[in-house]
């Protein structure tokens, strides 16, 4: 079976990280964004994986290329789009191959998928599509999805799993008619994709299902357990290392090498010398006496100084700070130098814009 996952995306609201890498390869507990959704792939015995790419795709194609190799490997590779195609759109250029049913994924997103019950669920169902859902308290800000307990039936914001009946992108709070959402992991029969027109950029939940819908076919849905996030803003990184940190003896992805320590983790070649709470510090990066980081992400590679005060911050990879720094709401891009006794409050650097 193919699997296909849509890495394309430019991340823009995580720069400045995103501007030296693609968004699925942005870290969380040391495993780019990416390697979640392949390993949810591989679990439902997907043997071939697609990943489509677009912006710094050149890294993609290496970090896909490792897994084809190791322990576990996989029959992997890239397809680079020249010109952005849309979600559907870069999956109808695989046409050729997705001749039997297929499974689409998200490159930028972290979530406990079982594929296989999903599977289990489109072939009872008769579905020509299978969407993962994601049940959320506050649907306003999301896509949401009706479903109804039988194909063409009555809507009933209550189910959790049923036939799709009615999308909303975004809806106010009085629109709201459930509040589970598209989570971004299809199983999709090759009928389909032939409803993507050739050569056109072309949107899987704004254009193609809709259509699917109009059409008459059925569409099923289930809604996920465990975790989801949407890694696309900073704020999300943090949110989403704590949740794997806690529930990382019951969410079915493999643990890093290191040391998980209360409610931070430490790769085993970081070294700490001052004290961490709620972070991650990723390998070859070094915290020197006196310092303290709370709720941090640092990447690989970095340097922090003595007696440094760090808040709430991302840090990238082969990152200085130097000695007696105070750093509060902060994104530092790749490289970055941070001079002694520095202050910085609510800010990235390099400034995106």
């Amino acid at each position: 079976m193919y699997g296909v996952i849509m890495a394309g995306g430019q991340g823009s609201r995580l720069r400045p990280l995103t501007l030296t890498r693609p968004k699925p390869m942005v870290e969380i507990l040391g495993r780019p964004v990416i390697d979640f959704v392949k390993d949810a792939m591989q679990d439902a015995s997907v043997d071939t994986i697609v990943v489509t790419t677009g912006y710094r795709g050149e890294q993609l194609e290496h970090h896909v290329e490792s897994w084809t190799q190791g322990e576990h490997p996989v029959h992997a590779w890239v397809n680079q789009e020249s010109t952005p195609m849309g979600t559907a759109g870069s999956v109808r250029l695989l046409s050729e191959h997705l001749t039997e049913t297929f499974v689409v994924g998200s490159g930028d997103s972290v979530a406990s998928f079982d594929i296989g019950a999903l599977l289990a669920s489109h072939r009872q169902s008769g579905a020509r599509v299978t969407m993962a859902l994601w049940e959320v308290e506050d649907p306003t800000e999301f896509g949401i999805v009706g479903l109804s307990a039988a194909h063409l039936g009555e809507l009933d914001g209550q189910l959790r799993e049923g036939y799709i009946r009615k999308f909303k992108e975004k809806p106010s709070a009085e629109e709201a008619f459930s509040n589970v959402i598209n989570a971004g992991l299809y199983i999709i029969e090759p009928e389909v994709l032939a409803l993507v027109p050739e050569g056109e950029k072309f949107d899987f939940s704004k254009q193609l299902f809709p259509m699917v819908l109009e059409k008459g076919w059925p569409m099923y849905a289930k809604t996920i357990d465990g975790v989801w996030f949407d890694v696309g803003h900073p704020s999300e990184l943090i949110r989403a290392q704590h949740t794997l940190i806690q529930q990382r003896t019951s969410l079915p992805f493999p643990l890093p090498d290191g040391d998980f320590v209360g409610n931070s983790f430490t790769s085993s070649s970081a070294e700490i010398l001052g004290e961490v709470e709620g972070s991650v510090v990723s390998s070859m990066s070094r915290i020197e006496s006196g310092s303290t980081l709370k709720d941090v992400l640092v990447m690989s590679g970095s340097k922090i100084g003595m007696n440094c005060k760090i808040t709430n911050s991302v840090v990238g990879e082969g990152v200085h700070i130097g000695s007696e720094c105070t750093l509060v709401n902060v994104i530092l891009g790749d490289g970055m130098v941070v001079e002694a006794g520095s202050v910085l409050k609510d800010c990235r650097i390099p400034n995106p814009n």
